[in-house]
């Protein structure tokens, strides 16, 4: 039987395809995504966001694990306390680039940076893109992940070994649910300490990208293909919309209404 379900973790990705960044609260408003997630991405060499018209695009035009598994041999980390975003990148425990993306000159050194780091492996030159209220998450909606550890721990049990949830990438997760307890919550509303915050979308179906190890940057299994074979799907966690204004805590209580 299901217990006391909490929120174990919130965790933004600034950059798409880039390090976590974890925090005790987030601030959640009405139909968008979480503040700073995905807020910038480095596009693959394909040159086709305009900044001045934000659409969404796939996630093959940007640089991310699916396609890519060597930037998981990167650590980066978002800096916005002077107001301005500073992305620091770090290899091994040394800085390698540091640079404002909100200057030229900044996303240049990141730009440089990485066309070296991914020369062998790129189709052009890369090239940092934002634009003001824009999220490069996979899918257009503007949804937020939840991953329920249960479920997680229930492939480990299959493939015989720890896996980190941070290879799963989503934004919120959850425990004291049963093993995917949370399919069953579709349509349905989250609450939250109690109040209404989130509304279930849709089953998050799984690619590539789950195969690559975030501590080795190496793609060291196949776990679509070990979850269709041991579930019958390739699904691990739930998106959802958040339906009203509330600050997220890390140890806050989810109650499915």
């Amino acid at each position: 039987m299901t217990g006391k379900i909490t929120i174990s973790a919130l965790n933004t990705f600034p950059v798409k395809g880039m390090s976590v960044q974890t925090h005790e609260s987030l601030q959640l408003s009405a139909g968008e995504n979480l503040p700073f997630d995905r807020s910038w991405a480095i596009e693959a060499g394909a040159r086709k966001f305009d900044a001045a018209a934000p659409a969404y695009l796939p996630k093959t035009a940007f640089t991310q694990l699916m396609s890519y598994e060597k930037i998981a041999g990167l650590e980066t980390s978002m800096d916005t306390s002077g107001g301005k975003p500073v992305l620091s990148i770090n290899r091994k425990g040394k800085q390698v680039a540091r640079g404002d993306l909100s200057t030229p000159v900044g996303r240049q050194i990141i730009e440089q940076f990485m066309a070296a780091y991914m020369k062998d492996e790129l189709r052009g030159s890369p090239r940092v893109v934002h634009a003001d209220g824009h999220h490069f998450t996979d899918v257009p909606a503007k949804f937020i992940s939840i991953l329920n550890l249960a479920s997680v721990r229930e492939i480990e049990r299959v493939v015989g070994k720890p896996l980190d949830p941070l290879r799963f990438r989503a934004n919120i997760h959850i425990d004291g649910a049963e093993a995917w307890e949370e399919f069953s919550w579709l349509s349905k509303t989250l609450n939250v300490d109690g109040k209404p915050a989130f509304r279930v979308a849709e089953r998050i179906q799984r690619c590539a990208a789950i195969s690559v190890n975030p501590e080795t940057a190496e793609r060291d299994m196949n776990l679509p293909r070990t979850l269709m074979s041991a579930f019958q799907h390739d699904d691990c966690g739930i998106y959802v919309s958040a339906t009203a204004d509330c600050v997220l805590k890390t140890g806050q209580q989810i109650t499915v209404a």
